[in-house]
């Protein structure tokens, strides 16, 4: 399969948008509470903050498992 810069030109596109659309979706869960359930972690000090929202990837990794498993079955 030949690689040209049009093909290239065209997965960066498609890349950017992906990531642009990600970075949405981020703010709008972030807006609705989502990176701040109870299992999240948060801790900082008085100029610095971590954050380590692990409840909310376990909800994230449940969706794209559900959305994934049923858009699997619908294509058989």
């Amino acid at each position: 399969m030949d690689f040209g810069s049009e093909q290239m030109g065209r997965w960066l596109i498609v890349t950017g948008v992906l990531i642009a659309l990600v970075g949405v979706l981020v703010l709008v869960l972030g807006r609705v509470g989502l990176f701040k359930l109870p299992g999240d972690l948060q801790f900082g000090g008085r100029n610095w903050r971590v954050l380590f929202p692990l409840a909310s990837c376990v909800v994230i990794s449940i969706i794209v498992t559900i959305v994934l498993w049923l858009v699997s079955n619908l294509r058989k």
